[in-house]
């Protein structure tokens, strides 16, 4: 009976692990189909007033990249759903475009580290940058 039950919680366990390909990782190893160190512009826009800034200076989107390539997201334990955002972020590489929100690439939900949500906000800011 123990042997039972402790090889059904191993193949509980395994079956979990199993379901959950996301792993912690950093902004990079998302961008897939493009390069991030070849980024030609970045696209902040403000979740609470819709308004976006754009980056192109080359000098501009170097500096934001080095602030946020090095964060590792961990997904999240719980998964559900949430309701809006703060910021989103278009990555774009030529004509591959790469967007996310700061918890959220994907389907899927992260915990960053360092915390994102302050680096991103800070930047955008500071951007003297035109809203559009």
């Amino acid at each position: 009976m123990k042997n039972d039950v402790l090889a059904i919680l191993l193949l509980s366990l395994c079956l979990l692990s199993a379901c959950s390909d996301a792993k912690t990782q950093k902004l990079g190893a998302f961008f897939e189909d493009a390069n991030i160190e070849h980024v030609d512009k970045v696209i902040i826009q403000d979740g609470s007033t819709g308004y976006s800034k754009e980056l192109v200076d080359e000098q501009q989107i170097d500096d934001f990249l080095s602030r946020v390539k090095i964060i590792e997201y961990s997904p999240q334990e719980n998964q559900e759903g949430s309701v809006g955002w703060r910021y989103a972020i278009t990555l774009i590489d030529g004509q591959t475009e790469f967007k996310f929100t700061l918890h959220q690439i994907g389907d899927t939900y992260y915990d960053t580290n360092p915390d994102i949500h302050p680096i991103v906000d800070t930047y955008y800011k500071e951007l003297e940058r035109e809203e559009k």
